[in-house]
């Protein structure tokens, strides 16, 4: 069980890694929006790579984020009944979730999503938008990253819930909650 809770803390560690780099990302949001709006409501100007910028760096926050998000269980779930379910119930909802779910949906997503990637990528895609940004398929390539880190974060999920069905309670990481 321990080397099985050491690769679950490495698999951890990816998405924590990316999740404070993904905070600079949020950081840089948040300015960009700022000088648009103080450039739109104070000098009536716009510039439409602003408001691309804002989208994309916005996609990429929550692409790339969403591994981050589950690692500490902070994502949307409907408690209503799970948070009264004892904690064998709760794994048992997380494995199957995790299962026919989470993996399945993240391996959809990045399996149909290379295609639209790569093509974006062969042809250089920049904003069909005058005064755009260019290079749109590093936004595109966005989406089986964030996917990939999604699937790498349901790893450890899936463990750690199966370890509580066996009666083998986890370790977890200071900070995280989630996913038993």
């Amino acid at each position: 069980m321990e080397k099985l809770e050491r690769f679950c803390n490495r698999l951890d560690a990816v998405n924590r890694t990316v999740g404070r780099g993904i905070a600079y990302v949020s950081l840089l949001m948040v300015l960009v929006v700022t000088v648009d709006v103080i450039m739109r409501y104070v000098f009536k100007m716009t510039f439409v790579f602003v408001q691309e910028l804002e989208w994309q760096l916005f996609g990429v926050l929550f692409l790339v984020g969403a591994g981050y998000t589950l690692l500490y269980d902070a994502h949307v779930r409907v408690d209503v009944f799970y948070q009264r379910m004892s904690p064998k119930a709760q794994a048992w909802i997380n494995v199957i979730g995790c299962l026919f779910f989470l993996f399945p949906g993240c391996f959809l997503i990045i399996a149909t999503s290379w295609k639209f990637v790569a093509a974006s990528w062969a042809v250089n895609e920049g904003s069909p938008d005058p005064g755009g940004l260019p290079a749109r398929y590093l936004i595109k390539a966005m989406i089986p990253l964030g996917f990939t880190l999604v699937a790498i974060q349901g790893i450890p999920m899936t463990l750690r819930n199966l370890m509580v069905l066996l009666g083998k309670a986890p370790n977890r990481p200071e900070g995280q909650k989630g996913g038993h």
